[in-house]
């Protein structure tokens, strides 16, 4: 092979080489804007340099407890400045964030901690009681740091947890934050929701979160000083990169508690909110409100969605209203979003239905992804671009996971072949807009949370009365899906719709609790398997 003359004594040095992290994003910011607002919570308002400070002061502490490279420090917390400075002092420190979905049961929480090894909990006073159930579960005993958020509770609390701001504060301010070693450290670790046993854990790099942060604002077209209301909950693949891309454009989150409609409008009004994002339902709830609290726009506001593709009626809905809707896709091994609907100015111009079909579809590949196929899993090679042909959604590049920790059997079947295999079924459409047309793990998805079809089927087996069992996902007018489940009852037994009800609910998080029980024979193939596809038409099926 001919040398490459212009590698000759040319080699990487600090001076022009430095590893990839959206942890300089808040150090630019705090630099060039210190006394701009980043962060409104409440009453509370935060600058750059007040924000840059106290994540100085979080890595700090936890360096001094011994938290260093390779460690990983977990949290509970609801979408809260502290958990926005998670996003930045613990790796500031070298340890890896492990963001804990709130709605998860204490029994998957606590497989979490363990399979992450976690060494420090920073936990919100209102989920206290739910980590203390998974800690009695866990055979690790990390330090648990409890954060009072006066939005939730302002009285004194009533234990001796060491209080986050107490250990904070005794940081340093001026703590010399650790750069990762390589770009292709790890940053976060994000858990499935475990559609094949036990919960898989997302390993992120720093390389991937910076690359991700700044594709979110080059392909929204995020302007310098957006606004930004976090209607979606930062435990979802990091909050899907934004936590670091608005820092990035110094822009300002506006942190919400709770996803209810009256806070939402509230903060469109009074902070002058630019862009959010959310599943179908968040809409819905936006649009259902009392006219009485909805407050005009003077502006458009970017609305980003992912899961079930929004109903025509919702997209017109929300355009009267003064959104522009843009459809996403990704999963948790990209990051987030990778895909996006990059709408084309002569679309706007043809009718509502035509374009609703349009928007059904999830799009092409984010900037920074380098490739986005619908492939034959057999054969790895691309279904024809017609519509109609179906494959698997596979991507390649810089935004794709380092792998599953602890998981190397797994990682290389999801690498097979040189792509990253979703395990979503789609077509790819003429124009190389892909489209997703079933998931081959029987993921449900309801409210934007993903729901195992396998964790329900379990939960139903272990009552002594059914016999067989399975879950399709069923659509859901405000939730855009939720689990049905068929049951054929054990000889000799009875059930009735109450009765699982009340089964499920003190077996599963409420959200994963079925929304209907049919009582039926399950149509199975002649080798016994079950025919999913059947009773997915059945569901469909408003006679039914």
């Amino acid at each position: 092979m001919r040398a490459n003359l212009f590698n000759t004594d040319l080699d990487r040095n600090p001076a022009n080489h430095q590893p990839l992290t959206p942890l300089t994003f808040l150090e630019r910011a705090a630099s060039v804007f210190p006394d701009h607002t980043a962060i409104i919570h409440g009453d509370l308002r935060r600058s750059y340099a007040d924000f840059y400070t106290r994540s100085r002061q979080l890595a700090s502490a936890l360096a001094a407890r011994g938290i260093g490279r390779g460690d990983t420090v977990s949290a509970l917390l609801a979408n809260t400045p502290a958990m926005l400075e998670c996003h930045y002092g613990v790796p500031m420190c070298g340890a890896v964030l492990h963001s804990i979905n709130t709605r998860l049961d204490a029994s998957i929480i606590a497989f979490q901690l363990d399979h992450a090894m976690a060494k420090v909990v920073i936990v919100d006073r209102e989920f206290l009681p739910l980590m203390q159930e998974a800690l009695s579960l866990a055979a690790v005993g990390p330090l648990v740091i409890r954060y009072d958020d006066p939005v939730f509770d302002a009285t004194p609390a009533q234990d001796d947890l060491p209080a986050y701001e107490a250990f904070l504060s005794a940081g340093d301010p001026d703590f010399a934050w650790l750069m990762p070693e390589d770009e292709w450290d790890a940053i976060s670790i994000n858990y499935t929701s475990g559609t094949t046993g036990d919960p898989k854990g997302v390993v992120s790099h720093h390389r991937g979160a910076y690359l991700l942060a700044q594709g979110n604002a080059l392909t929204s077209s995020m302007q310098k000083h957006a606004v930004y209301l976090w209607t979606l909950p930062m435990f979802h693949c990091n909050g899907w990169c934004f936590p670091w891309t608005l820092s990035a454009i110094i822009g300002t989150h506006v942190c919400l508690r709770q996803v209810r409609a009256d806070q939402i409008w509230n903060a469109l009004a009074d902070h002058g909110v630019t862009h959010l994002c959310g599943a179908p339902i968040v809409m819905s709830l936006m649009i259902a409100a009392p006219e009485a609290v909805k407050s005009p726009l003077d502006r458009t506001v970017q609305f980003f969605t992912a899961a079930a593709p929004p109903p025509e009626t919702l997209l017109a809905d929300m355009k009267t209203a003064g959104f522009d809707v843009t459809h996403l896709y990704g999963l948790t091994e990209t990051y987030g979003p990778a895909v996006v609907n990059d709408w084309h100015a002569d679309w706007s111009d043809l009718p509502a239905a035509a374009q609703a079909k349009l928007k059904s579809r999830q799009g092409v590949r984010y900037l920074p992804l380098e490739g986005l196929a619908v492939l034959d899993p057999e054969t790895m090679r691309p279904v024809p671009r017609d519509g109609t042909s179906m494959g698997e959604v596979m991507f390649r590049g810089n935004v794709v996971m380092k792998g599953y920790f602890r998981n190397p059997k797994a990682t290389q079947e999801a690498f097979a072949g040189g792509w990253f295999h979703s395990g979503d079924l789609g077509v790819m459409h003429p124009d190389g807009y892909i489209q997703l047309k079933d998931r081959s793990k029987d993921i449900i998805i309801s409210g934007g949370e993903n729901i195992s079809s396998i964790e329900v089927e379990e939960a139903l087996y272990r009552h002594p009365a059914v016999a067989v069992a399975a879950v399709v996902a069923m659509p859901h007018e405000k939730w855009g899906e939720t689990p049905c489940a068929f049951v054929e009852v054990a000889s000799g037994h009875h059930l009735d719709t109450d009765m699982l009800k009340e089964w499920c609910r003190a077996q599963l998080a409420p959200y994963k609790v079925p929304g209907r029980f049919i009582f039926m024979p399950i149509p199975r193939t002649s080798t016994g398997k079950i025919q999913k596809f059947a009773l997915r038409a059945r569901v469909m099926d408003p006679a039914a």
